[in-house]
């Protein structure tokens, strides 16, 4: 099973160190990661296998919310069906 993270807000050091060492601590793999800085504004967009998580689905969001407060930006998590039937035709 696979979530799609999305992380945007203003550019500074250590965004992606903080969200991938709460994946690590919860067995969260990283598959895949793109991301983006435009000017100050940093965007970035992860798919991660979430089989052997060590919590919840929702614990995870939530644990990725609070990072997300910490680092000033919009962490926002959710499976990987649900973001492919929001962007079916």
């Amino acid at each position: 099973m696979r979530a799609v993270i999305t992380v945007v807000g203003k550019d500074r050091t250590g965004i992606i160190a903080k969200i991938s060492e709460t994946l690590y601590q919860h067995q969260v793999n990283i598959v895949d990661i793109s991301q983006n800085v435009m000017e100050d504004m940093f965007a970035m967009v992860m798919l991660v296998n979430i089989d052997k998580c060590t919590v919840e689905f929702s614990t995870l969001a939530d644990l990725l919310d609070k990072d997300g407060e910490e680092l000033g930006m919009k962490i926002h998590t959710m499976h990987e069906d649900i973001f492919d039937a929001m962007h079916k035709i």
